[in-house]
């Protein structure tokens, strides 16, 4: 039997195991990261279906299912997610709601704006951003870590695709962005806010790049402004501005997600004090290891849907055309047939790791330029390891008593305090 294949030959196929009762969204609810994992575990299957909102849906986790899920062109984003979610994260017409060659046409343009030295640049403006912000940072009597390093993404996206704002319009911005990754995963009436905010960012996103293209604002020429306001489709056709405001979007806002993850490189160097004899700042090694483990442990997105556009074989599971399909990748990053003692924080399990497309998915799955795993991969690697220097070598700091819990039934998640830091200095 291939692996994780397209269906294209009568065989027989398992009957895809199911839970019990009429519906399990007040579950997804209550559990977030952990529902998909446990009912494989209780139904011994990576494959199950149940009923969420009322519709069927098939949950799936593990390598094999990543790579059915991202592979080729099986599965559509289109009506796989909540509308809500989809506006707030990506919306219509962006790279990750496209499919086939025009995808992947899209996607080369991303692709080339990760060049080492795009990612070394971003890198550098992140450091200058730190170091500035640290001068404030002690003469305060506390910094909650999460919302400034939401605002210090925020400037640093902005400086690397192009453009300088000022303080006023970069907290607008950072309130709009930051908005957009909170509430994606929620169903409260703040959603109604948030969906306010994004249409105010996309508003001076095209105006940014109208007013490139008129010439009203010099940009860089290897600038992704400049290839954003350039690019053309495969037909030779501008994006149009709704479009081309949209995956300028889908530049910044990703950028300021990586806010989670550094929170997490903080809690982690105050919670793992048991690795950080692992950790050497100045050996870049070490420091992908614990940036990786970090990636791997802690809670980021949850699970990503798609709608399948043929019959898709699963192992010994036949998953129908139209079925709408959640990858677990949370659960996938903690699969014990694949992670020894995943439930462990151990940054020497990368050390000599070879890992596989599919294994370890924190923002996705397969091939960068030909499947819908995330672009911007590589920048949150970068981001995250200079964010390892500066919080454990550059930066003293006292971490007073909080609430340093992580809500698993919030989606996404962070610890309850935000991470609060007391008498910062510069070492």
């Amino acid at each position: 039997m291939s692996f994780g294949t397209t269906y294209a030959a009568p065989l027989v196929m398992a009957e895809i195991p199911g839970t019990k009762g009429l519906d399990s969204t007040k579950d997804l609810l209550r559990e977030g990261y952990g529902f998909i994992s446990r009912r494989c575990e209780a139904l011994e299957t990576d494959v199950f279906e149940t009923r969420l909102m009322l519709r069927r849906a098939i949950c799936m986790r593990g390598p094999e299912a990543a790579r059915a899920f991202y592979d080729g062109d099986r599965f559509t984003r289109e009506g796989a997610m909540p509308p809500t979610t989809l506006r707030l994260l990506q919306d219509k017409g962006s790279v990750q709601s496209l499919e086939g060659e025009a995808h992947r046409h899209r996607k080369r343009m991303f692709m080339g704006l990760m060049s080492p030295e795009g990612i070394a640049r971003i890198g550098d403006l992140f450091d200058a951003r730190c170091q500035a912000k640290l001068a404030d940072w002690e003469q305060l009597d506390h910094v909650v870590l999460h919302p400034v390093m939401q605002e210090i993404l925020a400037h640093t996206a902005m400086r690397w695709v192009g453009f300088e704002p000022g303080e006023a319009e970069l907290r607008e911005w950072t309130s709009d962005l930051a908005a957009m990754i909170e509430k994606a995963g929620s169903f409260s009436p703040a959603v109604v806010a948030a969906l306010g905010k994004r249409e105010r960012a996309e508003a001076r996103a095209r105006e940014l790049i109208d007013a490139v293209r008129r010439g009203e604002r010099a940009v860089p020429e290897d600038s992704a402004l400049r290839a954003l306001a350039d690019h053309r489709d495969l037909e030779g056709h501008l994006l149009d501005l709704k479009t081309a405001g949209v995956e300028l979007l889908n530049l910044l806002r990703p950028i300021v997600a990586v806010a989670r993850y550094i929170t997490f490189v903080a809690l982690s160097w105050h919670e793992q004090a048991a690795m950080r004899p692992s950790l050497a700042v100045n050996d870049a090694a070490s420091v992908e290891r614990w940036v990786q483990e970090v990636r791997r442990f802690y809670p980021f997105f949850p699970l990503i849907g798609g709608r399948a556009l043929q019959p898709v074989r699963v192992g010994e599971h036949l998953i129908p055309r139209e079925s709408w399909v959640l990858l677990d990748l949370y659960g996938t990053n903690r699969d014990p047939r694949t992670w020894d003692a995943p439930e462990a924080f151990r940054p020497d399990r990368f050390d000599g790791w070879e890992p596989s497309l599919y294994n370890f998915i924190p923002q996705g799955a397969g091939d960068h330029f030909s499947t819908h795993r995330c672009p911007g991969e590589m920048i949150t690697v970068e981001l995250m390891k200079r964010a390892v220097r500066f919080l454990t070598a550059d930066t003293h700091y006292n971490v007073p008593e909080q609430d340093l819990s992580i809500p698993m039934d919030r989606m996404p998640t962070l610890p309850e305090s935000g991470f609060v830091l007391r008498d910062i200095r510069a070492t």
